[in-house]
This record gives C-alpha cells, sequence and structure tokens, in this order.
C-alpha cells in the first residue's frame, strides 16, 4: 500500500502540481496534535531562534529554488524588464489619483509631489537592483530580507508585500471599470452593484473588476515570455497615448490655472507625495522576475533604472498637462484625463484617453500577478507559507497555484473595497518594506558574520538606531505640528546627517558588490529610510489603526503556524554558528531535486 502510495504520489509530481496534505502541512509539528502542542510549548525558543538566524545568499539561490521541483525558465532579457518595468508602473496611480489629489490635496503643485514619490522611489531602485543582482531569485525583497536582517523581520515584510500586491491589484481593478464606464459614456456606479445596507466604502460592488482579474489570472498561469510579448505591445500602444497626451494637453494648456500653484501649501505636497507613491508601486514587481533572467548582472539594473527614469518622466509631465488644460478645482477625480479634453473642446479624445489607460492598467495587472506570484512562491519555498504554493508547473514554468490564489484574493478585494480606502493603506505598506530594503543594503555593506568586528557591529547598530529614531521624530513632528513650527527640525535632521556620517567615516566596509553597486553609499540608502519614514508620517490616521490590524493577524499566522513550519523546515538543513554567536545563519545544501 505505502509503494502504491509512493509511486501514485510521484506520478503526480511528474504530471505537474499536486495536491495532498503534505504539500500544505508536511512538516513534523504538524504530524499529530501531540507534535503541535509540543511545538507551541517551544514557541519562545523557536521564535529566538528565527529572529538571530539569517540565510546565506547561496541557500536562497541554490537550496530554496530547488523546493519548487522544476525552474523557471531564463527568457527575459533587460528590453522585456524596462516594458515590464513601465507595464508595472504606469497605470492607475497617474490615470485616477492624479485627479484626486490635484482637486483636494496639492493643486497644481502635484508635479512637485510626483517628484518627491520619484526621487524616493528611485533610492529604493537602487537599493532594489543591487540585491536583484547579487541574489536572482523569485522572492525579491522577502529573499534580500532573509538574508540581511533574518527570518521574523522577513516574514513581517512577507505579509505586507502580499497585502501590497492584493491590494494594488483591487485598486487598479477598480480603475479599470471607472475608465471602462468613461469609455461607454457611462457613470462607474452604473457598472457596480450598489447595496445601501453595507458601509459606503464597501457597498459598491464591482463584478466587472473580477472579470478582468480573472483574464488576466490565465495569461499570467500560461507562460512569463508570453506575458511579456502582451505586456509589451500594449505598453506600446500605452506609451504612444501618453505622448498624445501630453502633445494634445499642451495645446490646450492655459497657464493661468498656474497662477494659484500650491493652494493646500508644502503640507498639501507632501501629502500627496505619501499617497501618489502609489503610483511608482510596481517595479519590486520586475525584481521578481531576476531568476527567469538571461544575464542578471546587466540587465537588472537597465531595465530597473531605465524603467523608472521613463516613468518619472510621464508622470512629471502627464500632471503638469492636466493642470494646464482645467483649473484644479473642475478636475474630475474618477476620469481627470478623459473629462479635461472634453472640458476643452476635444471630446473625442477622451475615448483614446481612456482606451489607453485601459491598457495600461491592464499591464499593470498582468504584471502585478506575475511578480506577486513569484513573490508567494519564494515565501512558501521556505515553508513560512504552505509549500503547495511553491510548486512550479513543468510544461508552463509557472507558479500556478500561487498565482491562481493570489488573484483570487485580488478579486474579492477588488470586488469589495473604495479605491481611496487601498491607495492609503497600500502606500504604507509599500513604504514600510522600502524602508527594510535600504536598512538591509546598509548592513549588507558594512557587516559579516564572522568577520565584522564586535566594536564595528555595536557602531554600525547605533548609527541605524540614531537614523531610524531621527526619521521617526522628523515624520512625528511633521505630522503633530504646523507649517510655522521648524525648531525640531534643527535637531533631529543635524542627527541623521551625523550618524550617516558616522557610518561612512567609522564603519569599515565589510563586503562590496561583485557586478552592480548602489553609488555613494551610506549616503542614498540613508536617505531612502529617511524619506519613506517621513512619507509614512503623512499618511492618516485610520490607514495605520487598519495597517496595524494586519499586522496583529500575520503575527497570528506566524505564532500559530509559520514559525513551526518555516522552524522544522530550516533544522532540516544544515545549521551553523558563525562568529561571536551574535548570530546564526542557515548554510544552504542543494536537495537532490536540484541535482
Amino acid at each position: 500500500m505505502g509503494v502504491d502510495g509512493a509511486i501514485g504520489d510521484e506520478g503526480v509530481r511528474r504530471r505537474g502540481c499536486s495536491c495532498t496534505k503534505d504539500d500544505f502541512l508536511p512538516e513534523e509539528s504538524f504530524k499529530s496534535w501531540g507534535n503541535y502542542v509540543q511545538a507551541l510549548r517551544k514557541t519562545p525558543s523557536r521564535f529566538m531562534d528565527r529572529v538571530l538566524t539569517r540565510s546565506l545568499d547561496s541557500t536562497e539561490i541554490q537550496e530554496i529554488k530547488a523546493r519548487s521541483q522544476h525552474e523557471m525558465k531564463k527568457n527575459l532579457s533587460w528590453w522585456d524588464l524596462i516594458w515590464f518595468g513601465i507595464g508595472a508602473v504606469i497605470g492607475a496611480g497617474i490615470f485616477v489619483l492624479t485627479g484626486l489629489q490635484a482637486k483636494e490635496v496639492s493643486g497644481p503643485a502635484v508635479v512637485l509631489s510626483y517628484v518627491v514619490s520619484g526621487v524616493s522611489a528611485m533610492l529604493s531602485v537602487f537599493c532594489y537592483t543591487e540585491f536583484a543582482v547579487e541574489i536572482p531569485v523569485a522572492g525579491g525583497s522577502f529573499a534580500y530580507l532573509r538574508v540581511e536582517l533574518g527570518d521574523f523581520m522577513a516574514f513581517i515584510a512577507a505579509g505586507n508585500i502580499l497585502l501590497e500586491y492584493v491590494i494594488g491589484g483591487a485598486a487598479v481593478a477598480r480603475s479599470w471599470t471607472s475608465y471602462f464606464a468613461t469609455l461607454c459614456n457611462h457613470q462607474p456606479d452604473d457598472f457596480r452593484i450598489i447595496v445601501h445596507s453595507m458601509p459606503k466604502d464597501y457597498g459598491h460592488l464591482d463584478p466587472i473588476s473580477v472579470v478582468v482579474v480573472s483574464i488576466i489570472c490565465v495569461l499570467a498561469v500560461l507562460s512569463t515570455k508570453g506575458s511579456s510579448r502582451f505586456n509589451y505591445i500594449a505598453s506600446i500602444i500605452h506609451v504612444v497615448v501618453i505622448l498624445f497626451i501630453i502633445v494634445a494637453g499642451f495645446s490646450k494648456a492655459d497657464t493661468k490655472n498656474y497662477s494659484n500653484f500650491a493652494p493646500f501649501g508644502i503640507r498639501g505636497i507632501f501629502k500627496s507625495s505619501a499617497v501618489l507613491f502609489f503610483a511608482y508601486i510596481g517595479f519590486d514587481a520586475v525584481s521578481t522576475m531576476a531568476e527567469e533572467t538571461k544575464n542578471p548582472g546587466r540587465d537588472i539594473p537597465i531595465g530597473l533604472v531605465g524603467s523608472m527614469v521613463i516613468t518619472t518622466a510621464a508622470y512629471c509631465l502627464l500632471a503638469v498637462v492636466l493642470c494646464l488644460m482645467q483649473p484644479f478645482q473642475q478636475i474630475n477625480k474618477d476620469a481627470p484625463f478623459s473629462v479635461a479634453f472634453e472640458a476643452v473642446g476635444m471630446s473625442w479624445a477622451k475615448y483614446i484617453v481612456a482606451a489607453g489607460a485601459l491598457k495600461g492598467m491592464t499591464t499593470v495587472l498582468l504584471v502585478s500577478a506575475v511578480g506577486q506570484a513569484r513573490y508567494l512562491t519564494h515565501i512558501a519555498r521556505t515553508h513560512m507559507m504552505p509549500p503547495w504554493l511553491a510548486q512550479v508547473h513543468p510544461k508552463t514554468g509557472t507558479p500556478i497555484n500561487a498565482t491562481i490564489v493570489m488573484l483570487t484574493a485580488t478579486a474579492i478585494i477588488g470586488f469589495f473595497t473604495d479605491l481611496g480606502i487601498l491607495a492609503e493603506l497600500l502606500s504604507i505598506s509599500t513604504l514600510f518594506i522600502f524602508m527594510l530594503v535600504a536598512l538591509a543594503l546598509l548592513v549588507r555593506r558594512y557587516y559579516v558574520s564572522g568577520e565584522t568586528t564586535t566594536a564595528d557591529r555595536n557602531k554600525l547598530i547605533t548609527c541605524i538606531v540614531l537614523i531610524i529614531g531621527s526619521s521617526i521624530a522628523t515624520a512625528t513632528y511633521w505630522g503633530l505640528s504646523d507649517d510655522t513650527d521648524w525648531i525640531a527640525y534643527v535637531i533631529t535632521l543635524p542627527i541623521w546627517f551625523l550618524a550617516t556620517l558616522g557610518i561612512r567615516v567609522f564603519v569599515p566596509h565589510a563586503r562590496n558588490p561583485k557586478l552592480w553597486g548602489v553609488p555613494l553609499v551610506p549616503w542614498l540608502p540613508s536617505a531612502s529610510i529617511a524619506i519613506n519614514i517621513f512619507l509614512l508620517g503623512s499618511i492618516d490616521g485610520a490607514s495605520f489603526i487598519r495597517f496595524g490590524v494586519w499586522t496583529v493577524l500575520l503575527l497570528l499566522y506566524y505564532f500559530f503556524f509559520g514559525l513551526h513550519a518555516s522552524y522544522d523546515t530550516a533544522k532540516g538543513s544544515e545549521e551553523n554558528k558563525i562568529g561571536d554567536g551574535w548570530k546564526k545563519v542557515e548554510e544552504g545544501v542543494v536537495s537532490s531535486e536540484a541535482k
């Protein structure tokens, strides 16, 4: 019987993705209720082990990747990555949130909000690029944080990564409905089901978003290269539409609309920056494709940095055009560009804009679907999530299970939830992750187990604590004070500067990048930490409450399931204590599947 079962299981694995109990909870802690109770009793010691344990580059690249049983196909070039980057980023953010923020928060100065967000995003792009070149795996920032900040911080980031993708996809799907309605000469709610008994922010049910997400799911499951080709064609059309908006918009520009440039002051500019950071989200999805890139050392820097430069320039030009075409008070919140062209007597142009926006949002959804499935795949490889989600189909070379699960969650949230709630919650999650990645880069450059001395390690920790602390103090003061107060900045900003200078002068470099590295370290990563935290201080309190609820749910899952599953899996690998005992490192051993 046992032999037959083994053969049957192997047969399932050969044919494709299996679905047995061991694919969800195969670890020793879940073999019986007795084992589970014993595991729960050991939670404190296991938690400390996971907090003080970091992975290795080789573990992520070899052993962890091998747990998917089949390799992802390496068929992407820098050209693919640039178009994936453009397709991933330019979508709902520019076509929907620009109008909302210009009308109610920042006025024509929304262009400066895009500049601030763009600078912050570019700093994060640099950090992501170095990691993606050094650790070219599907896990993206989850893998980077596991290597540098340890299992527990990686898990917290992982939960927020998944939240970012699900909420981002849901927001874009709902925006898709808004522009589709414009294309059909209807209001968005004409295509939604209004349930008056539900709260206003959750009662506008959106069946079109579910249909769109379902179609994207099929495309993402079939082929990564096929998705790339579709994205490439759609993005070209999208770029043509953007160029049309810029040229046609400037031909109808009225400089009088810029007479009141910043009606809501500098606070409005930064508040919009925090929300408009949503418009830059997506480039991290490109980093998850490193495992499928032919030459990561060349292709990833060109693809990530190139697409972000193009995107930032396009955003600033589009924001200027919108506010020159119409007084900011008259901008439409749902479909700003389409309505703006109608207002200047070019009603026919709104159909081109709406069609271009739909193309853009479709490619954003597609690249997001590809990226989020690869994040979840790598997280499941570590058994922090059920390993069933890590399976890669042998024929398509895509993570089918992870793709379907993530897009199902996206469709459910997109069906119920209002765009405004989604955008602010998404920005918190993303800014938090980007801050952690910048922090991880500082640790990577200045700390190596067994090589960095205790004194240098303590100096690094002190400087990092001061950088984070001064950044939090600056953001808190900004959030609580009014525009005339400035005295605290005289204290917090010099502390940040001196702490960063302290790393540069007093802590020796422990590791240099092998292929491509962030310039001006530690200044650029430190600036990225400070800007991301500062933008967090501009987000409303209700969004932080929702973020807190999500974090509590993550911790509950972690302490009851993820901790014990990842602990058992790690103990299945050889584990060594390194250096002065400050932390442990998982020493990867390539499994038989990888041979």
